[in-house]
Parts: C-alpha cells; sequence; structure tokens
C-alpha cells in the first residue's frame, strides 16, 4: 500500500498486525476447507464395514433413542464382537437428527473434527509461545499432516480423539499456568480426562495413564485441588465399573482377542514382547519413512509417510532446547508421548495408527518450543528459517495429498472399504428378489448383515426385506442369499460375487459335512516361486498348490463354521527335523477338488523369531480330523533362511 508523503513522494505504508494475521488466518481456514471437504464422498471409496455400524447406531439413535439391538441410550454400542464408545455414535447422532442418514453428512462431520483438531492445535501454540505465527505455522502442520488428515476421513470413533485430546491438553495448560487451581481448572482437567476415556477404546488405558501423570504439577499450593482433580475422575468412571459389573468381560473381549498377553507366558516373555511392539511403535524410520513397516490398513494409503519431515525436525530442536531447562508442563507433554504408545504395545499389530492415534497430538505440541525458537530470531535468519520451513512442509504435504486422491482408485482401497457393496451386491439382490426375504448369510467374523441394514436404510427399503440367518442355520430352497462365506456352497445358482460377499440362490439344504474315508487323506502338495528367505518374526504370504490324489471329492466348507473344512496349514522345523513350531498357518479350500483336480491356496506364514536355518513343512489337513501327513500322505519340507 502507498502514500504521498509531504515532500510528494510515494511511500509504502505499514500493513497492521491484525490486518496480515487475519488474511493468514482466512488463508488458511481456505486450505483447510479445500483439503478436508473435496471429494469426500468418493475417498475413501466406499464405506468401510465399522462405518456402516456406527452410521447404522447414529442413525437408530437419532430416531428412537435405542441402538440396532434395541437398547436405549446405551453406555456401549454391542458392535459384531466389539463394544464401541459413546462419544462419536452420540455426536453424529445429532448430525443425523438434522440432516438424515446419509454417508456425506458422516464424512463431512469427520472432516469437521479434523478441522477442529489442527486450529485448536494452533490455538494451543498461540496459549503456550505467545507467537500467533506460532500458531498459524502449528495449524498448517496439523491440517498437512498424512497421519492426522486420514484420521479425519473415516467414520470412526477415532476421528475424534485427536481432538478431545488437544481440549484436555487446553484445560490442563491452562491450569499449569496458575499457582493454585480453581474450580474451573479442576471441573476442565477431569471433564476432559473423562472425554479422553470414553471416546475410544484406547482411552481406557491412556486415560488413567494421562491422570496419574499429574503427579507433575503437584505442590502445596495444588494438592487439594489435584486430589479433587483425581476424585472428580475416579467419579466419572463409575458408569464404565457398572456397566462392566452388568456384562462381565464383554469391555475387554476384543482386546483378549489383539493381544500377545497369554496367562501362561512368564514375566520376562511378556516383558520382551512388549519391548519389541514398543521399540516398533516409537521408531523414527517407521514415523517418518514410507513402507518401512505394516500400518493399519483400515485408513492409510500404501507408501505414504505418516508424519511430515518438518515435524521430526522441529522435535529434535526442541528436544535440544528443552534439554536443560525442562519445567513441568513440558515434562508431562514427554510422559503423555511415552504413554500413549503404550495401549497399541499391548497388541499384536506393529504400527497399528488407529491405537497410535494420540502420538502425533504429542508430536505436534513438542515443535512449539522449536517453532518459538525460530520466531524469535534475528528478522534475517528468521525469514530464511520461516521460509524454509513452509516450503518443505506444503511441499512434503501436498505430495502426499497427491497420492491420496490417486488411491482413490487403488483395488485394495476399495475392498477394503466394500465399495463393491452398493454398486453391485445390493442391486443384484434387489433385482433378482423373489417374493420372499434376502437372506444374509455371514461367515464368522465376517459381520456383512449390516451393509445391508445402512445401505437398505439409505434407499428407503424397510430392514423386513432381509432376513439375517443365525450362524449354523441355511436358507431355504429357492431363497435369494447375500452372503460373506469365503466358499460358494455345493449347491445353488451365483448370481454375483465381489469383494468379500456373494450373491446366490439356495438350491435346498446344504450337505451334511462328515470325516473323509481314510483314502481320502492323498494328496499332492507344491510350492513354485517359494521364498527362500524370511525376516525373523515376520509374516509373509505363500502360494501352495495341492492336488487331490485320492477316490474322494473334497468339499469346500467354511473353516470356523464347520469342524471338516480342509485346507492347507504349514509347521515349522530345524535342520535337525525336530518341531519347533506345530500348526502355524492355514488356508481353506474355496472350492471343491474332485479327484485328480488341483488348486492354489495363499496363507500368511509367521517366521521364527531367531535368524537361522529351517524348514517350512506344508501338510493337509481336515479340521478336528487329522492332519494328511498322519494318515501317510508325503508332505512338503521347504529350506528356508532366517534373517
Amino acid at each position: 500500500m502507498t502514500t504521498v508523503n509531504k515532500h510528494g513522494n510515494q511511500q509504502l505504508r505499514a500493513v497492521p498486525l491484525w490486518r496480515q494475521s487475519g488474511l493468514v488466518v482466512v488463508a488458511v481456514i481456505v486450505l483447510a476447507a479445500a483439503l478436508y471437504f473435496v471429494r469426500l464422498a468418493h475417498n475413501p471409496p466406499g464405506f468401510f464395514i465399522d462405518e456402516s455400524s456406527i452410521a447404522y447406531n447414529a442413525h437408530t439413535i437419532s430416531q428412537t433413542g435405542r441402538d440396532e439391538w434395541g437398547n436405549a441410550w446405551p453406555l456401549f454400542f454391542r458392535a459384531f464382537d466389539d463394544y464401541k464408545n459413546p462419544t462419536y455414535i452420540y455426536l453424529l447422532a445429532g448430525v443425523y437428527r438434522v440432516t438424515g442418514p446419509s454417508i456425506l453428512a458422516a464424512r463431512v462431520f469427520s472432516a469437521a473434527l479434523g478441522i477442529l483438531t489442527a486450529l485448536a492445535l494452533g490455538w494451543l501454540g498461540l496459549r503456550i509461545s505467545g507467537h500467533w505465527k506460532v500458531g498459524l505455522t502449528l495449524t498448517l502442520m496439523s491440517l498437512l499432516t498424512p497421519w492426522l488428515f486420514e484420521l479425519s476421513r473415516v467414520v470412526l470413533e477415532v476421528a475424534i480423539y485427536p481432538l478431545v485430546l488437544i481440549l484436555f491438553l487446553l484445560c490442563l495448560h491452562r491450569a499449569a499456568t496458575k499457582s493454585a487451581w480453581t474450580w474451573s481448572d479442576v471441573l476442565g482437567v477431569a471433564a476432559t480426562l473423562a472425554l479422553v476415556t470414553y471416546s475410544y477404546s484406547i482411552g481406557r488405558m491412556l486415560g488413567p495413564l494421562l491422570a496419574l501423570g499429574l503427579v507433575f504439577f503437584i505442590t502445596r499450593a495444588r494438592l487439594r485441588r489435584l486430589l479433587l482433580t483425581w476424585a472428580l475422575y475416579a467419579l466419572s468412571l463409575l458408569p464404565l465399573f457398572l456397566y462392566n459389573l452388568r456384562n462381565p468381560g464383554v469391555l475387554v473381549r476384543r482386546f483378549r482377542e489383539i493381544t500377545y498377553l497369554a496367562p501362561q507366558d512368564g514375566s520376562f516373555e511378556i516383558a520382551k514382547a512388549f519391548l519389541k511392539h514398543y521399540a516398533v511403535n516409537i521408531n523414527p524410520l517407521t514415523l517418518f519413512i514410507p513402507d518401512h513397516s505394516r500400518v493399519s490398513e483400515v485408513i492409510h494409503i500404501y507408501g505414504a509417510v505418516p508424519l511430515l519431515a518438518s515435524t521430526g525436525l522441529l522435535f529434535l530442536g526442541s528436544a535440544w532446547l528443552l534439554r536443560s531447562r525442562i519445567d513441568r508442563w513440558w515434562c508431562f507433554i514427554l510422559y503423555g508421548l511415552l504413554a500413549s504408545i503404550v495401549p497399541a504395545s499391548l497388541t499384536l499389530d506393529f504400527f497399528h495408527m488407529l491405537r497410535l492415534c494420540a502420538v502425533p497430538v504429542f508430536l505436534l505440541v513438542l515443535t512449539i518450543p522449536a517453532l518459538t525458537w525460530l520466531v524469535e530470531m534475528p528478522l534475517p535468519s528468521r525469514r530464511v528459517g520461516w521460509a524454509a520451513l513452509i516450503v518443505v512442509t506444503v511441499v512434503q504435504g501436498s505430495h502426499f495429498q497427491v497420492r491420496y486422491y490417486q488411491s482413490a482408485g487403488d483395488p485394495r482401497r476399495h475392498h477394503l472399504f466394500d465399495a463393491v457393496f452398493p454398486a453391485q451386491i445390493l442391486p443384484t439382490a434387489l433385482a433378482a428378489r423373489p417374493t420372499g426375504p434376502i437372506y444374509l448369510a455371514d461367515a464368522v467374523g465376517r459381520p456383512g448383515y449390516i451393509q445391508s441394514w445402512w445401505y437398505g436404510t439409505l434407499k428407503g427399503i424397510p430392514l423386513t426385506t432381509f432376513s439375517r440367518l443365525a450362524q449354523d442355520s441355511s436358507p431355504p430352497e429357492g431363497g435369494l442369499v447375500i452372503s460373506t462365506a469365503e466358499t460358494f456352497p455345493p449347491l445353488g445358482q451365483r448370481l454375483m460375487a465381489g469383494g468379500a460377499y456373494l450373491v446366490y440362490i439356495a438350491a435346498g439344504e446344504s450337505r451334511v459335512p462328515q470325516p473323509l474315508p481314510a483314502s481320502g487323506f492323498k494328496a499332492a502338495i507344491t510350492a513354485e516361486n517359494f521364498p527362500a528367505v524370511f525376516k525373523a518374526g515376520r509374516a509373509a504370504f505363500i502360494t501352495v498348490g495341492v492336488k487331490n490324489e485320492s477316490p474322494s471329492t473334497w468339499y469346500a466348507l467354511e473353516r470356523g463354521a464347520t469342524p471338516f473344512a480342509i485346507g492347507v496349514g504349514n509347521h515349522w522345523l530345524d535342520r535337525k527335523g525336530n518341531m519347533i513350531r506345530h500348526d502355524d498357518g492355514r488356508a481353506t479350500l474355496t472350492a471343491d477338488l474332485r479327484p485328480g483336480e488341483q488348486a492354489q491356496l495363499t496363507f500368511a506364514v509367521n517366521a521364527p523369531q531367531t535368524a537361522g536355518e529351517y524348514y517350512l513343512e506344508l501338510d493337509m489337513l481336515q479340521e478336528s480330523v487329522s492332519w494328511f501327513g498322519l494318515k501317510g500322505s508325503p508332505t512338503l519340507k521347504l529350506p528356508v533362511r532366517i534373517e
């Protein structure tokens, strides 16, 4: 902007600081809307089965105050073999009360939570540093962080968790700046700790761990109010304990399925496994280098980094700055980062991004000291450093955004998000529907019924159109079936197969499964392009060829639904032939195999933890009957090296 001085010469007039910062704020908000709301209906390219469960229950709550099972205003929502937390579902129910049920409304809700997360982080940065540039830069970094962006694209409980955690940190920081806590500080910290606990399953452990971390703030003046904060938080846990007393074991059922903890393991074995998982989950290579570790396929696009390089560099800078003058607040933040890795490190998965969702929040908060130092540098150096930071962040963030939008066509994501169901499976079933209902037959652990209920709701189809079959029952003759079974029934007319779903017309009761005769246990096993080297402790997929050399037909039966399914499995032997792991991986026949016919089966094997030379032994088996090798059929032993 120019003006004219008293000598008639033009000169630049400084733009007011409030106008500069206001323009930057508007630009960041426009960027947030452009990134987080564009193409929400198309990427992810479908609706994950857990998303349908959450959305359907939010809809039923918005209409009747009851979940899909008829429970009025439940504290936890029974979904498959898990119990989902209430915060996200009830808030989404409020959205549906206004908009009605839709995928777009749910995705917009999650995306809005992602934007609020970035703005809240920026506000926390402003409160801690006192510099608006720090707050805006932290907001920009949060918006472009792949991990947080991906969490905001799914209709899952985890979408709200970073925001809830930042609200807790905002309340705690306000209290930490005071020599004595007020009643509003006590209520704010206790209430947000309760939100941390009830918003996502990891919070049942992380919430108490963060509450324990409040010991960093104990002083003589604060002690009474801190004790009151702990008491109020403990009181907020009372509904959880009462629910668990009335429904014993349901809240830990899922954890028991995904943890490596076992009663027979000793303390040393448990500690060793925990440290191994913890080390992988905190490994910088995992956090900042693409494809270094297997990450959660539910949200993450393949080959992308979870965190930006600028976050890692600023974190290192903050660690250097805090090395000699760390205070109570930063002690708590470092403790929170370390504690946030504990829940995920107790599960079988390595680097599960959903269960580690608190990690990016603490890492971004820990960039604030370095950002503050950058703001307070002398002017020439400040401009160079700031420009370099913005360029690196925007370039890497933009590269991820391009990759993310390209991923919309990735067949793997179409499969994971059940994109085929609304596009082909349900239309095929509706077009072929007879006078009776559409029967829903689900395999063990694959509850596809919820997709029919959810998409039926969106299309205005009465739920009486669908009839969910019990696990051990069969559809009547001529019944139209949508199934998630891995195998097509031996009788019936196949109409459509896609993703994890089959649509077929049943031709009567399925045959009765039974053990093979003694002559039926004869097979030839081959393995082509078999890897000679495996990574220690890692899973790897192998493809095996099997040939039926017996006079009996091997029927394809769903594993888990019957005790007589036929498939292939493996054992691990040392080079002396001694068994070191019996019954490792399994794969079940997906189609009937008549005498002389061949098939290929793919399954995962888990390499031993110790490097060395081994044999991988392949053998056929009939569930609950016998391994073929025990009946005289030849097995296949392959030499492998574990590195």
